[in-house]
């Protein structure tokens, strides 16, 4: 008889599917790792194993115990699985802007889900992370596995998932493309392929309103890189320590839209019913590849989870169009806005408008006079965006103080405006915009920074 001893042992040794449809143009050979031929779904399933597998060797992890982890969803699937294989209790932590379907599924399979705020500071004793380790702290017998931290996430991959593409692909492979989230499922792989041949090329899908494309590329945290985008399981605002930068060698930025339509490409056009970030990976990858790629090379692009923790938006076209990710005009985003903003004029007239923070408050308001502008960033020494200073702000400051106006922008000015991403939808721009915050800020591909404000927004409703 040919059978497994539980669902646990089916993990790994995912298919590689070559893309037929949407590689049209791009040289060599692509190949897709399926990850969703995994019992749980997901790629995750590999490091969830491998964590409780090594917390149980370690001693930290008695039977009876509970399983406590802040995952968008697969890792705690994974964790699931392998809890019910083992006899732990679980309990996640999850992001808002996870799907439900997520959150469902999770508790079909008898994890209780705690969810938390998004746009919160991870250190923030709200944020999913610092949820889970407060439970930790809090439940007896208890793991906290954090997969952003735990080596065991890395070593899965390169143990499990980089062999297996060795091996299926004959040694034939010579690039490597991932989504970066965790950073163990890149870095695992890539270790172990570059350990084979070190010409192997590992290229790191990242989103806009992560850090990790900056930083690879300029050894800066940047904290303005950050602001909310709808794009589950990829990007971080934190820096994990299983991401190790010196195995990824490039990093691609991709949209939530450009995102989303390719994963709906790829169930239309591959039969691969895969999640949002999936379509990340073969996004980037393949705009990568149109310039990179020749005859002879052998891309593979890691896949990571399933559709149908996705049914109720990116596979939903009333979510599609409410968000701007299908062409109906009728639902604008900042994209949309910036677009009609610069229309024909020219790249130096389109440049953001921003003053420094030793400028005298004089100076500010004549610049403020000069552009008719109501609102203006402010910027160090450096070009970094530190600041804001608004007309109703100076005025205010003025009548309590007529000597301010000899006074330094950086005595008066006010937080940074927020960043916001190129596909947020008016709605969502509106309701970032308040008394404490006059203006948005987006960087678009070029990683040029617009400025969206009241007024913009009032076009953008009545056009």
């Amino acid at each position: 008889m040919n059978y497994y001893n539980s669902i646990i042992d089916t993990i790994g040794n995912t298919p590689l599917v070559k893309l037929n449809k949407v590689t049209k143009g791009i040289r060599g050979t692509v190949l897709a790792k399926v990850e969703y031929f995994n019992p749980g779904n997901s790629v995750k399933d590999r490091i969830a194993i491998r964590m409780i597998e090594d917390a149980e060797q370690r001693g930290v992890l008695k039977p009876g115990g509970t399983i406590i982890e802040g995952t968008s969803g697969n890792t705690g699937m994974g964790l699931a699985l392998a809890a019910i294989g083992k006899g732990y209790k679980c309990i996640f932590t999850m992001a808002d802007k996870q799907s439900q379907e997520k959150i469902d599924i999770l508790r079909a399979v008898g994890a209780e889900v705690v969810v938390c705020p998004t746009n919160v500071a991870p250190d923030d004793p709200r944020s999913y992370y610092s949820v889970a380790k407060k439970l930790n702290r809090d439940i007896p017998n208890s793991l906290y596995p954090n997969q952003y931290d735990n080596p065991a996430n890395t070593a899965a991959h390169y143990e499990t998932t980089g062999p297996e593409i060795w091996r299926d692909t004959d040694g034939k492979v010579t690039h490597f493309a991932a989504g970066v989230g965790t950073g163990g499922t890149i870095c695992g792989t890539s270790k172990f392929l570059k350990e084979q041949n070190s010409d192997v090329v590992s290229i790191g899908m990242d989103t806009y309103g992560s850090v990790f494309k900056k930083y690879k590329e300029t050894g800066i945290f940047d904290e303005g890189e950050i602001y909310p985008y709808l794009t589950e399981g990829i990007g971080e605002d934190i820096l994990p320590q299983n991401v190790d930068f010196s195995v990824i060698d490039h990093f691609v930025k991709v949209t939530d839209k450009d995102a989303a339509i390719m994963t709906r490409r790829l169930a239309r056009e591959e039969g691969l019913f895969i999640g949002w970030s999936c379509g990340t990976a073969v996004h980037g990858a393949l705009e990568w590849a149109k310039e990179n790629l020749t005859d002879n090379d052998v891309l593979v692009i890691l896949l990571p989870d399933h559709g149908t923790r996705y049914l109720a938006k990116i596979y939903n076209d009333t979510w599609m169009k409410d968000h701007g990710f299908l062409e109906d005009r009728a639902f604008k985003t900042a994209r949309d806005i910036i677009h009609h903003k610069n229309g024909s004029t020219t790249h130096r007239q389109a440049q953001l408008t921003t003053i420094g923070t030793g400028v005298s408050v004089s100076q500010a308001i004549q610049v403020l006079n000069r552009h008719s502008i109501s609102q203006i960033p402010v910027t160090d020494e450096n070009g970094h965006i530190v600041g804001s200073l608004t007309d109703s702000t100076v005025l205010n400051r003025l009548i309590e103080d007529p000597a301010v106006k000899d006074h330094p922008v950086s005595e008066v000015m006010d937080k940074p405006f927020k960043f916001v991403g190129l596909d947020n939808t008016v709605d969502a721009l509106s309701s970032l915009i308040d008394r404490d915050n006059k203006a948005l800020l987006v960087r678009d591909e070029k990683e040029q920074v617009h400025i969206i404000t009241q007024a913009d927004l009032l076009a953008a409703m009545t056009n």
